[in-house]
């Protein structure tokens, strides 16, 4: 915490900064996008990886209990704001589209991207830091579904028997992103005292982020979004194995 002795005046300060630091990530690849330094698929897969892992980066700068929690929950609660707005065309702002779409439509906005913000903002304010579950939902979604993208499309060359939209090289690179990923955030959290690093949430990251590329890489994923898929997959099977 910023201010033990004011946990009311911590938690907001907590929440200042780090949606000013969510934002200040945001802006940069809106700013690469803008300048076409990166392809946009790209540039949007950079985006979708960073938001989410930045921002769990800074939970412990909020107090322990649903306060925090909650207060916590209010940035990526924002985003979800601005995406209906957005994406209904109520609010222009074209950098957001170029950096967030695939194919500059503002209404893809109210689909991938407003899926993003909501489960993150669930994931918070139920889960929190001091559950493996939270851990897992946002890694898998992040660097896990963000990386799956990156590498099938540049090593995706052999597409799996079943989706030909899918490759193995995709999903594969999901599942050991969204692992390591899980593992790393296990040992940041468990430095705060958060979370008690073991072998058993190991081996249950490793299931959950299995589980989570096994879905990922169906049809039906394509179909309904992965963002959302991933994630309730990931919370399901986390609620078993954690």
């Amino acid at each position: 915490m910023l201010f033990p002795q004011n946990p009311v005046f911590s938690d907001t300060c907590a929440a200042v900064i780090s949606g000013s630091i969510a934002l200040s990530v945001l802006r940069l690849w809106q700013e690469t996008a803008k300048r076409g330094l990166f392809d946009q698929k790209l540039n949007r897969k950079l985006v979708h990886i960073s938001i989410g892992l930045v921002f769990m980066l800074c939970w412990p700068l909020y107090s322990s209990g649903y306060r925090g929690a909650i207060l916590a929950a209010i940035t990526p609660g924002v985003n979800i704001i601005r995406m209906i707005l957005i994406g209904s065309g109520l609010w222009k702002d074209e950098a957001t589209v170029k950096a967030m779409s695939r194919y500059g439509d503002y209404r893809e906005l109210l689909k991938g991207p407003l899926y993003y913000a909501t489960t993150i903002t669930l994931a918070c304010a139920f889960y929190w830091r001091t559950s493996p579950i939270a851990i897992a939902a946002i890694c898998n979604l992040c660097a896990g579904d963000g990386f799956a993208d990156i590498v099938g499309r540049r090593f995706g060359g052999q597409k799996l028997p079943y989706n030909k939209n899918k490759s193995i090289a995709g999903s594969v690179a999901m599942a050991i992103a969204g692992f390591l990923t899980s593992v790393g955030y296990m040992y940041y959290f468990s430095y705060f005292g958060y979370i008690q690093e073991s072998t058993e949430i190991v081996f249950g990251f490793l299931i959950v982020s299995l589980a989570s590329a096994l879905v990922e890489s169906l049809p039906v994923s394509t179909e309904l979004d992965d963002n959302l898929t991933v994630t309730l997959t990931s919370m399901l099977v986390g609620s078993l194995v954690f």
